[in-house]
């Protein structure tokens, strides 16, 4: 996290300190807004655990989650991708995060081969840093100057389109201070030399997806926003997702209302496409989601997208189709109350065409087994959801709701956890938008 890297920058002096805490505000959003924590008005997002819907790990002894361990350095933001050649091995992506004695200005994503040891997904062996190169611009001015400093990538997500991997990542930018890049992440490790090209695991009675272009983001693409959306500041979080087609799409915003466009080869947007479901999906989200009062609470994008058709690959009536397949994604309401925020994960579902209409959200926030309350202090763990895969080597972009998935996310600003479960868990209390 930029917030946890401020100490390493000290030599610089403590003007650029200032600016470093006021910059890092903006990209995770640390700063509370609204009135002090003794006048803070109540949470429309309750706390507890009880208020909430429990998802368990499919392989822990205790059914918690479990740790991710890189060794001696330190990984934030985690991305869990399966290995597309190694049997029980995942690569694992994350922020690297240095100790406040380490004075480099140089932000990193470091990866590694990982496996599961004693229930903790461990890096098999060092973890090293993504070769992604720093990007330059000039739009970084008055209290937003610190990200001119900045060098390197920042809260990368790891992710599997219908054919390839990809990295998104925050980085500086020619068109807003801090924008969004994305590269073909097979050009960044050395897991995919010996690809073979194979479709997609699982297709069972679909056509085959169009194959995405070859080449498509072989070099690092800045991301743009439809040409009639302002760029805000420092972007971040925005996902690709692909239609029924194939083709690919980028959503930018949730909150307050969804933006997404379909994205060209130069990285270039078409016309933002929500407006035409937008006033349905304020209706549908309204009723399961907490209204967000004026100050303190917020609503964020978190991770990338999956398809995920609603029946079990083991059931030979389910085929894939219009009716049963959806775009699923994870995004976050956060709170930020007696200065401590809490992120709490919703999944949603929309459709896979045009105007790519919310079908389903979660009636309750997420509930990881082995997130903690802290009653003395009315708050529980900061949990951030990053990432979310299909767990098995084969499975890309397209699985089942009897498919396993697995679940990344960082923990209070220090650690980074991990969580696998059946797609129907995480998926067993939707709200439908037209019931």
């Amino acid at each position: 996290m930029i917030a946890k890297d401020c100490k390493r920058l000290a030599l610089f002096g403590l003007p650029v300190l200032i600016l470093i805490y006021t910059a890092a505000s903006f990209y995770r959003d640390i700063l509370p807004v609204g009135p002090p924590a003794h006048d803070e008005p109540k949470s429309a997002a309750p706390w507890e655990k009880g208020n909430h819907m429990e998802v368990f790990s499919a392989s822990t002894h205790d059914r918690k989650y479990f740790p991710i361990d890189f060794g001696e350095i330190k990984g934030m933001n985690p991305n869990i991708i399966p290995h597309p050649h190694l049997e029980e091995t995942w690569i694992v992506v994350a922020q690297e995060s240095r100790g406040p004695d380490v004075q480099d200005p140089v932000f990193a994503e470091i990866a590694c081969n990982a496996a599961f040891r004693d229930g903790t997904l461990r890096c098999i062996s060092p973890p090293a840093r993504l070769p992604i190169a720093p990007t330059a611009g000039d739009k970084c001015t008055g209290e937003l100057a610190f990200f001119g400093l900045n060098a390197g990538p920042h809260d990368a997500r790891v992710l599997y389109g219908p054919d390839k991997p990809y990295v998104v990542y925050g980085s500086n930018s020619a068109l807003t201070c801090f924008g969004q890049w994305i590269h073909d992440f097979r050009e960044l490790v050395g897991a995919w030399a010996d690809d073979d090209g194979d479709d997609e695991e699982g297709e069972k009675g679909e056509e085959p997806e169009p194959q995405e272009t070859p080449d498509l983001f072989r070099a690092a693409t800045e991301l743009q926003r439809p040409a009639a959306h302002a760029y805000g500041a420092v972007e971040k979080n925005w996902f690709p997702f692909w239609d029924r087609a194939g083709r690919m799409y980028v959503h930018y915003d949730m909150s307050p209302r969804r933006v997404f466009a379909r994205i060209h080869a130069d990285g270039s947007a078409g016309e933002d496409l929500a407006t035409a479901t937008a006033a349905a999906d304020a209706r549908c989200l309204a009723r399961y989601v907490p209204a967000l009062p004026p100050a303190l609470e917020s609503v964020h994008q978190a991770t990338n997208s999956l398809s995920v058709t609603m029946c079990r690959r083991a059931d030979p009536r389910c085929v894939p189709g219009a009716h049963n397949t959806f775009v699923l994604a994870v995004w976050q309401h956060k709170t930020f109350y007696r200065f401590h925020g809490v992120y709490e994960p919703y999944a949603m579902l929309f459709r896979r065409d045009a105007p790519f209409a919310v079908h389903a959200v979660s009636r309750r926030p997420l509930w990881i087994h082995g997130r903690e309350e802290h009653r003395d202090r009315q708050t529980s763990d900061m949990m951030y959801v990053t990432s979310v895969s299909w767990k098995h080597a084969g499975l890309k972009y397209h699985g089942f709701l009897d498919d396993e998935l697995v679940l990344g996310f960082g923990i209070e600003d220090r650690d980074s956890g991990g969580i696998d479960l059946v797609a129907g868990d995480l998926l067993a209390n939707l709200g439908l938008c037209d019931d």
